[in-house]
Parts: C-alpha cells; structure tokens; sequence
C-alpha cells in the first residue's frame, strides 16, 4: 500500500479521537499497537483535501469500529512543540516497511485535532488500520504509557466530559437504548472517579426530568425488579 500524499492530504494537520466506552461497570477507552514497536496511542488520523474536518474523524472512528452513528465531541487544539518528534513517525514507518527521507511530510510539525467520542461498547466491531497489529479496549483507571502527548489528551478529554456530565446527557450515549438506574449510576460514577449515594443520585436524576421510565427487568425475583428507563428526546 502506498504512503499519503500532501496531493490527497492537508499537512501540519491531523486528528486525534478519545473513544470511550462503557462495560461492566468501567470505563474504557480505544488504543491501538502500532506494528513491531509496542507503543501504544490514540486513533488518529489526517484530513484529506476534499474532506470536512468532522468527516475526517467519523471516517477514522468507522474504520476501526464498524460505527457510522458515533457522538463526537471537538474539546481542544494540541500543538505545543514538545510532541514535534519526527524519530517516531520515523520508527512507525520503518517498522511497516517503509524507509522515508527526513523531510517526508509525515515527519513535520503538526497540530492535533482532539475529539472525544461515546459509543455503545457492544456495538462495535474492531478492525486496526493498517500500521497497526491491533486495536483494543483498555480501562481508564489503568491505561499504558502512549506515545507523544496523547496521555495529556486523554487526561483532557476525561475533564472534559465529566463536565459535559449532566448537560449533554453524555451517560446515555454509553448505555444501550434502555437502561436501570443501576447501569446509568455506574456510568457517572466510572466517568467522575467516585462512589454516589444511590438514593441522592437517583433524586438527582429524576429531578433533572429527563428520564422516561419503562417495564421492569424482571431477571429474578420480581419484587426486587429493577425499573427500565431511556432519556427521553
């Protein structure tokens, strides 16, 4: 396959993509393993010339999870000097089987894009790209070391949506289509790195008169059933 193009490709510009997702009470997010190096690091990607900058990121984050329908989130610009590291673009590279000059396009400055993204974690079909031997999930309270600046990314898009919590429904982008008050608990209590009282937060959350509730669950004994509910539109 052969290398992008400053003829298909914007350069001094990509896009880095913080994809969460929720299962069995944590949650995760996306890294990838580039090819014969062990580093790990965000998905990401370049924006072509004839492409929007938001379709750039939804066609990367469909690529590598199957998903067209994906909540994006825009949250910050990352372009101090410090991630200018030329060797591992390099390293990548050469570890893929391509040998470049210094002044390859894909070795210069460049300015990160940063979104994050929430998606249904048991909808999603993995595929890595192709500089890359695998893609995976990994739980946030205990992530690797990543390559470049792409830990202080994480770190801002966590801040990030723990402050968008309430504001932007952001925990029913995580949960399937119907959920217990149970599941929806977790979500916030994953995203915010703490335990809630159960009684205050389930106040809380119909206080905020955005949940629609459904039938039980019955999955055993049904007086302790717990209640169904959607967000509603």
């Amino acid at each position: 396959m052969p290398l992008p193009t400053t003829s298909d490709f914007l350069p001094h510009i990509a896009y880095d993509s913080v994809i969460f997702g929720f299962s069995k009470g944590q949650l995760k997010i996306l890294l990838m393993e580039y090819k014969s190096t062990g580093w790990l690091a965000l998905p990401g990607g370049f924006v072509g010339r004839n492409e929007d900058l938001n379709e750039a990121v939804k066609r990367g984050l469909k690529e590598r999870t199957g998903l067209a329908d994906i909540y994006l989130e825009q949250f910050q610009t990352f372009g101090n000097l410090k991630r200018h590291e030329p060797q591992v673009m390099k390293t990548i590279l050469a570890a893929n089987g391509y040998e470049v000059e210094n002044d390859f396009w894909l070795l210069d400055r460049f300015l990160s894009i940063a979104y994050y993204a929430l998606i249904d974690f048991e909808k999603v079909t993995l595929q890595p790209d192709t500089l890359s031997d695998s893609i995976a999930w990994y739980d946030i309270e205990d992530l690797p070391e990543l390559i470049l600046d792409h830990q202080k990314i994480v770190q801002k898009a966590l801040q990030t949506l723990r402050e968008n919590l309430d504001r932007k429904l952001i925990g029913g982008k995580l949960l399937p289509e119907r959920f217990t008050m149970k599941e929806l608990q977790q979500v916030y209590e994953s995203i915010l790195g703490e335990k809630l009282r159960r009684t205050s937060f389930q106040r809380k959350m119909l206080g905020l008169e955005i949940l629609e509730r459904h039938e039980k669950l019955f999955t055993g004994k049904s007086h302790k059933a717990p209640y169904l509910y959607s967000f509603k539109e």
